[in-house]
């Protein structure tokens, strides 16, 4: 970097959010972005050290502080070759990675960290609005047919760089829309939806063919795959829900995670919803069992929904607020976080098991549940064991 004490004399500026009362009235994006001299600004904080952990902490392998020099220095152009050269779709990952980049920034070990995610999203940003981003046809065919089942994150990037090498590609998806969890299962606040229209417009650019509304195995066998293509990439994600069995399981009211994330996503974009399928948190009390980043997306969509309270549940105990830098620097960190949706408001158990649901006429109305304490062993494996036989409802 060209200002070396910059990130001495720099303090780290993140962009700034509706407010929650704003935020929580719609459901599109909410982050205020910086401007692009103050993203050149937060870019100087660099450091420009001898070993760039953040390369490791990335797991598209971004060559981050290169682009942050080129940012630093307003060459957004070139930063932005720089980085659709290791990752095909940085507006997403620039808004719903966790960033474990700058957990093992160097700058992390002792301040805060580069602000790489906000300015991995301020060059793809830019590049769009400028109209850098253009399709890559490849100069001659193969003569080779690829077929990709699933159109998640996976399969575009897959289609993408298959595309672009002179293969002809044919994605099979089975939802009406193209774009899997990108589409169906983060929210709308944390992407807006028209982020993955404006890529598939570039990869049919590049001869990507989309076949919507077609289940493999169903639609489409796999004997005609296997005698069609010469080779098949298997991206249908893993739709399994983790389930408990518990006495109460089957009471009506109870959703898988994806169950309500999806309609809510399909709602927004006017696809039909059975009227006895319909899920809604209006006016109810919702349990959210799950501390991670899935139960936080359900939170943000209760909340936006109209739910009159949202207690969210974690087996394990609270991490504490800071964590040892010294002990797990460069690595992704356990300390306590707060996400956005929580921040707007839920009521957060730690240590708690689920033990059973109580229901009236079938239909859910309580949860029942006990304190656990995590007890180290002899081999440093943690066991869980209740704390005591008392056993707590909470309406549900």
């Amino acid at each position: 970097m060209d200002k070396l004490t910059a990130f001495i004399e720099i303090k780290r500026q993140d962009p700034q959010q509706q407010t929650v009362a704003e935020r929580t009235q719609h459901y599109d994006e909410f982050s205020i972005p910086l401007s692009d001299g103050t993203v050149s600004t937060q870019a100087a904080r660099c450091m420009d050290c001898g070993i760039p952990y953040c390369h490791q902490g990335c797991p598209v392998n971004n060559v981050i502080p290169a682009w942050n020099d080129l940012v630093y220095n307003a060459q957004w152009q070139e930063a932005s070759d720089n980085l659709h050269a290791t990752n095909n779709f940085p507006e997403f990952t620039g808004r719903i990675c966790p960033a474990p980049c700058e957990a093992a920034c160097t700058l992390n070990l002792n301040a805060e960290a580069v602000t790489i995610k906000t300015i991995e999203c301020a060059i793809v940003d830019k590049a769009w609005q400028e109209g850098w981003i253009k399709p890559q046809k490849p100069k001659q065919l193969s003569g080779k047919q690829i077929a990709i089942v699933g159109s998640g994150p996976a399969g575009l990037a897959c289609a993408q760089q298959l595309a672009r090498m002179g293969h002809t590609v044919i994605i099979y998806e089975k939802n009406a829309e193209i774009g899997g969890l990108l589409r169906y299962g983060i929210p709308d606040f944390k992407m807006n939806k028209a982020l993955i229209d404006r890529r598939i417009a570039q990869m049919q650019a590049e001869g990507v063919e989309f076949v919507p509304n077609t289940q493999v195995g169903r639609d489409v066998t796999h004997e005609e795959l296997l005698a069609n293509f010469n080779a098949i990439v298997l991206a249908g994600g893993a739709e399994q829900a983790r389930d408990l069995a518990i006495p109460g399981n089957d009471s009506q009211g109870i959703h898988f995670a994806m169950q309500f994330l999806t309609q809510q996503n399909k709602r927004i974009a006017n696809e039909p919803i059975a009227e006895d399928q319909i899920i809604t948190a209006k006016n109810k009390h919702v349990i959210i069992i799950g501390g991670g980043d899935t139960g936080s997306d359900c939170i943000g969509t209760a909340t936006r929904q109209g739910a009159l309270e949202i207690t969210q549940l974690e087996v394990m105990p609270q991490p504490p607020l800071q964590e040892n830098k010294l002990l797990t620097w460069p690595h992704w960190p356990l300390k306590l976080r707060t996400s956005s949706s929580q921040a707007e408001g839920c009521e957060r158990e730690w240590a708690v098991l689920t033990k059973s649901f109580s229901s009236k006429d079938n239909q859910v109305s309580a949860l029942n549940y006990t304190r656990v304490k995590w007890v180290e062993q002899a081999d440093g494996q943690q066991q869980m064991v209740e704390d005591d036989s008392t056993e707590y409802q909470i309406k549900a």
